[in-house]
């Protein structure tokens, strides 16, 4: 199917292997991993690779550096968080609030690019934190629609809400309740919009952003007006990342600046890229997966660790679950010491040079 819609297979087995474990990790996560903190996690890679992806058709495939990625992964969340609070809240309210919401994303998102692209790299990335930091003034201060700091809870439709059950009905021994619906409908919307966003990198649009990356000068003297693909990129950039927010908003029926307007998000954004390999989309995945995982459990591993080693109070000590960022960090650097090009970069290189040897032998 990624074939026919992208022309674009991973060109690695051991890559490959990964991906299908992961969708099928995915697709059988509320049975294989019961609990309410396997299944959050599992939702939130399936919307933070639809967000990672987006920003590495930015960063990946544009050479773009921007630092609003997560203005417009807020603006989702605000949207629909806005609607559904203020709307009736059925399917008719979260469709207006994920237009508008993505309506705001693409004229803001056009407004930048428009403005800003003409300008150097690094002047451009400055551009986009001021405009975010101010973005997120702005909802601090707009509390009467947006509840401040406090964020806004709201109803999601019925269909989707914990308490919904289809009578008695089971699979496989869970519930088929609210909560069950709401991850396969999460899970449906990313794999669409991570479909939607191979197939685009794959277009001959994509080539051309890549041509601009590699270098804009020449892309610029044979034709192309890389400001015009450059601004249009940021727009679909956007896009994408608003409609994250919306389903993030959906599976926690929340919104807050904590949950979607945070630099932190923007960090781990940026981290994520970076492990799973810019300029892939597959990256998104190997990377979103591998991150969630360590972000998640690292802290039980070393709180394990720790009590294993209670006996050596300095080892004990560094292991210690409190430490878990440090430790976080220091597999971060052995992970671009080791993978330059990202994991998907490096499995696909040792592939070609697999192929090589071949073809020599």
């Amino acid at each position: 199917m990624i074939n026919m819609l992208s022309g674009d297979l991973p060109r690695s087995r051991t890559l490959t292997v990964l991906l299908v474990l992961i969708l099928l990790a995915l697709l059988c996560a509320p049975f294989l991993f019961p609990g309410a903190r396997a299944l959050n996690m599992a939702a939130k890679i399936c919307i933070f690779v639809v967000l990672v992806a987006s920003y590495d058709l930015l960063l990946g495939y544009t050479g773009v550096v921007s630092f609003a990625h997560t203005m417009f992964f807020g603006i989702g969340g605000y949207g629909v968080a806005i609607a559904m609070s203020n709307l009736e809240p059925g399917w008719g309210a979260l469709l207006v609030g994920t237009l508008g919401a993505v309506a705001v994303s693409a004229v803001l998102a056009f407004v930048i690019g428009l403005f800003s692209l003409r300008v150097r790299a690094i002047f451009f990335a400055m551009i986009t934190l001021a405009v975010a930091s101010a973005f997120a003034t702005l909802v601090s201060q707009l509390s009467d629609w947006t509840g401040g700091e406090d964020g806004l809870t709201f109803k999601v439709p019925e269909l989707l809400t914990p308490g919904f059950s289809v009578g008695d009905a089971e699979w496989f021994g869970v519930p088929l309740n609210g909560k069950l619906l709401s991850y396969y409908f999460v899970l449906v919307c990313a794999v669409v919009l991570f479909l939607m966003l191979l197939r685009l990198v794959n277009s001959p649009f994509g080539r051309v952003l890549q041509a601009i990356r590699e270098n804009d000068f020449r892309a610029e003297a044979i034709g192309y007006r890389t400001v015009v693909y450059r601004t249009v990129s940021t727009v679909l950039s956007a896009v994408f990342a608003t409609l994250a927010g919306v389903l993030m908003a959906l599976w926690l029926r929340y919104n807050g600046p904590d949950t979607s307007l945070s630099f932190e998000i923007m960090v781990d954004i940026l981290l994520i890229v970076v492990i799973g390999g810019m300029g892939t989309v597959y990256g998104s995945v190997i990377g979103t997966t591998l991150f969630l995982l360590a972000q998640t459990y690292l802290q039980d591993v070393m709180k394990l660790a720790s009590d294993a080693t209670a006996a050596v109070p300095l080892l004990s000590n560094l292991l210690h679950p409190d430490r878990w960022l440090l430790w976080l960090g220091l597999l971060f650097i052995l992970s671009v010491y080791y993978f330059p090009q990202g994991v998907v970069g490096r499995l696909r290189g040792h592939r070609g040079s697999h192929d090589t040897h071949e073809i020599a032998s």
